[in-house]
């Protein structure tokens, strides 16, 4: 018998409760279980960035120790991207690639089930190195020896917990790529697939490629540490600047997978509202393999200060201007999609558009630092720190936010409370501008990041910064509240719930006609 299990089975006809979820082989309940547990983390990691902001809050020390605040900025970074995004997405796609391609269940649901249960121990032992001797590494998410070597005792249980982390990524990708391969209802072509199948599939390639490479460093510094080896320790002969190679030759594709999903979620969620199909649909295919091919030649441009040749330097800034052209194309498909459709503004639609301007400045932001001259003056000052969070906050998590709204009623059978989200959408968008805008003059004056302590000149940004990190946290609450009400019960969801005149499906039929600038149906 194959081990495709349909929806209805529990491992058992009559499993309930906490043995459900335990055994669950379902999509849905392990889509569900991802989503929950990423949210917690979500939540966690934004305790650890309050922390970080209070501390800045003013100059001086007042809150917590200097090595305290560096294990913060080290942990809130590795549970945002590995706890809270990476998850969330792969939610996403268990609960939505078998329903978009017809698929009765993933391809390998017990497999789907144990990729899920290996990321709470792995967490459990991550955040457990904050109670062990020595704390948490305090050497920044990106691990550089030779400071990360000096972690306490908790430096294996790190490691361990990355190794459980990247094997759960990539047994997710593998089940992702075998059931849009394998699965798909008859007559769905690649070419037919909806774009968040699409991105999903470009994505978890990007995985299997990625996280093995990620393994690789860190077990090198496990046995520079505990073997004797001498792979990053100059006084051995090793070569620290050799670290950053291969952790940025997993770091940038890791950036794209921390977005691509996004990209997918936006180009279900414009058309949707826009009434009107996506613009350009084999263009976006084609935009998002090049975005992957692309993201795996330009690592070393977080490197530009380590002393590169020139034609190193040179060519990692051409490649990186590059990849900003099939990003563009994805943004003026978006724009286009949206040019004379009869637009609503529901809160998923809100969350979109908000993604697609407050990307696009990240996406500048991220031009600029592609420019060796002005790199090395911008290099780990805060406005490094105000691009990648306006990559992933606003882009990344929006687009979750946006994908969840989307698709909450019909998970559920129940609407969520516009008014509630609405809130939600103005109180996120505002305050992540507060949090993170201020933070690119912080940059441009050189504020250095990973700091606890700062020049009194530095202030004004920086309490404004932390009064938008407030702002912004505690309006995610908000979200919560929302979800446990529709959750609960509330308004029935139809059928056919964001466009009941239109009769407008889950999911726009793709590809999109040749001609899409006709005049749009009114409303």
């Amino acid at each position: 018998m194959s081990d495709t299990t349909h929806e209805e089975h529990h491992d058992g006809p009559h499993a309930s409760g906490m043995w459900r979820w335990l055994t669950t082989t379902n999509h849905k309940d392990i889509g569900t279980l991802y989503l929950v547990f990423s949210l917690i983390m979500f939540l966690i990691g934004g305790t650890m960035a309050l922390i970080i902001r209070t501390e800045l809050f003013q100059p001086g020390l007042q809150l917590v120790d200097p090595h305290f605040f560096n294990q913060m900025t080290t942990m809130h970074a590795l549970v945002m991207i590995f706890g809270a995004l990476m998850p969330a997405f792969v939610g996403l796609a268990n609960w939505q690639i078998p329903l978009m391609v017809g698929a009765p269940d993933m391809a390998l649901p017990r497999m789907n089930n144990w990729s899920f249960w290996i990321l709470p121990p792995a967490f459990l032992l991550l955040l457990s190195t904050l109670f062990m001797p020595g704390g948490a590494p305090a050497g920044g998410w990106t691990l550089y020896p030779p400071l990360i070597l000096q972690t306490g005792d908790a430096f294996p249980f790190v490691v361990f917990s990355l190794h459980m982390l990247g094997a759960s990524s990539i047994l997710g990708a593998i089940n992702i790529i075998v059931t849009i391969t394998n699965m798909r209802a008859p007559g769905m072509s690649f070419m037919k697939m909806p774009l968040f199948v699409w991105t999903w599939l470009i994505t978890a390639y990007l995985l299997i490629g990625a996280m093995p490479v990620l393994a690789g460093a860190i077990t090198m510094l496990l046995t520079d540490r505990y073997f004797d080896t001498s792979f990053f320790l100059a006084a051995g002969g090793g070569d620290p600047v050799m670290f950053q190679h291969i952790f940025w030759f997993f770091g940038h594709p890791e950036v794209y997978i921390l977005i691509l999903p996004a990209f997918g979620i936006i180009s279900q969620v414009i058309p949707t509202f826009a009434r009107k199909p996506l613009f350009g649909y084999t263009s976006m295919v084609i935009a998002t393999s090049a975005i992957a091919f692309l993201s795996y030649v330009v690592w070393a441009h977080h490197m530009f200060t380590v002393g590169m040749p020139q034609a190193g330097l040179l060519f990692f800034m051409i490649s990186t201007m590059f990849i900003a052209v099939p990003t563009g194309v994805k943004i003026f498909n978006w724009l286009a999609t949206l040019w004379r459709g009869s637009i609503s503004f529901e809160t998923p639609m809100l969350f979109a558009i908000a993604f697609v301007v407050l990307f696009t400045i990240g996406g500048f932001s991220g031009l600029m630092l592609a420019l060796v001259p002005a790199d090395i003056e911008y290099h780990d000052t805060y406005f490094v720190v105000a691009h990648f969070h306006y990559v992933l906050v606003p882009g990344a998590i929006f687009g979750v936010i946006a994908g969840v709204y989307y698709w909450l009623p019909k998970w559920t059978g129940h609407m969520y409370n516009e008014t509630l989200g609405k809130w939600h959408f103005w109180l996120s968008t505002i305050f992540v501008n507060v949090l993170f805008f201020p933070q690119h003059f912080l940059g441009l004056a050189s504020m250095p990041r990973r700091i606890p302590d700062y020049a009194v000149q530095f202030t004004e940004f920086n309490m404004i910064s932390t009064i938008g990190a407030f702002g912004f946290g505690l309006s995610q609450l908000l979200f919560v509240w929302m979800l446990i009400k529709c959750v609960k019960g509330g308004e029935k969801a139809t059928e056919k719930v964001w466009d009941e005149p239109q009769g407008l499906e889950w999911t726009v039929p793709s590809p999109a006609p040749y001609h899409t600038f006709e005049t749009a149906p009114k409303v």
